[in-house]
């Protein structure tokens, strides 16, 4: 079955007048709500902030050539809805298996990890956002700052003053501190939304103009400040090069969250040195901050939703902090709202 099927066709569709629904956030977990639904025939319109749908589904081009996966590193299938969706990609071309060298790393000492199937998108971990958008209506660039009743339905207002419209059903698919004050309308939404909480990291993209000596593509770093390296080019669809993502610990991203980028990423560059137990030295490296990185840890719920007021929210950190935690929270939520 084709990707877009997969989704498309999860719900029924429905006749008849239906509420107008906007999603706030394109990431994982607001395409799939938006894909779903729309399948189902509702008028959906996402709106993000970014400059390209994904969130942390991303991937930056090197200035020098080259492109990082600086967020989501990959991701693995274990509900049947997903895997379906995960088999189809596969057969598009959209992602594939990463059969990468996998383990853990302790101060030059390695370990391999225990075998799993992960995959990643391909060319890069944004061209799953991108199939997932594709057909919907997206507008990105625009941060939404106010959701206020009126009526019954909710006006949607940008942090510039621009009018983005009406709409009876929002869906906050955003981090749940960002969420908090979207579902200011729907004062317990908001208080549950407050509970959670996500963790920080920053992540380097550092390029080295010599293999980096280490029997491992990917490693969950130990003893160290950072918690997980990849080499880039190890993934299937890559560019050739020396390319190594590197994410900081949430303790260390925390404790060092407001310093500035171009303090952390030689201080990275480092620590993946002493991971290794040699001295690297990275001829670029670049750091980026996510404020709001994987939920620490999330809440018992699918999703959050009051049908009454039309208003809710889902998100990795409402059903489990991986790819498929998004992936079924949005589904999750989908489900709930044609359900009104």
């Amino acid at each position: 079955m084709p990707a877009s099927r997969v989704l498309d066709e999860l719900l029924p569709r429905r006749s008849g007048p239906l509420p107008r629904v906007a999603v706030i956030g394109a990431g994982l977990s607001g395409l799939v709500l938006a894909r779903v639904l729309t399948g189902a025939g509702f008028g959906v319109r996402v709106l993000d902030k970014g400059r390209g749908p994904g969130g942390r589904l991303s991937t930056r081009r090197s200035a020098e050539g080259g492109a990082f996966d600086h967020g989501a590193q990959y991701f693995t299938a274990r509900d049947p809805l997903f895997q379906a969706l995960v088999e189809a990609w596969v057969a598009e071309g959209v992602a594939a298996e990463w059969r990468g060298r996998i383990g853990t790393l302790t101060r030059g000492t390695v370990t391999p990890a225990k075998e799993a199937v992960r995959y990643v998108g391909v060319p890069g971990m944004s061209a799953v956002a991108k199939a997932l958008a594709d057909g919907l209506d997206v507008r990105t660039g625009v941060r939404v700052e106010r959701v206020a009743r009126e009526g019954q339905a909710w006006r949607l207002t940008s942090e510039t003053g621009e009018d983005l419209g009406l709409a009876e059903v929002v869906v906050a698919a955003v981090p749940a501190p960002q969420a908090v004050p979207l579902l200011a309308g729907a004062p317990a939404l908001a208080a549950r939304a407050g509970t959670a909480r996500m963790a920080p990291c920053w992540a380097v993209m550092a390029r080295f103009d010599a293999p980096v000596a280490v029997e491992l593509d990917g490693a969950f770093v130990e003893d160290s400040p950072l918690s997980w390296v990849a080499r880039d080019a190890s993934k299937p669809g890559r560019a050739a090069g020396e390319r190594w993502v590197l994410h900081a610990s949430p303790e260390f991203s925390a404790a060092h969250l407001e310093e500035a980028p171009e303090a952390m990423a030689p201080r990275l560059v480092e620590a993946f040195g002493e991971a290794l137990g040699r001295d690297v030295r990275a001829v670029e490296a670049v750091a980026h901050r996510w404020r709001f990185a994987m939920p620490s840890p999330p809440l018992d719920a699918s999703a959050l939703y009051d049908a009454a007021l039309g208003l809710g929210a889902c998100g990795d950190w409402c059903a489990g902090p991986r790819l498929e935690g998004a992936f079924l929270s949005g589904v999750a939520l989908a489900r709930r709202i044609a359900e009104r």
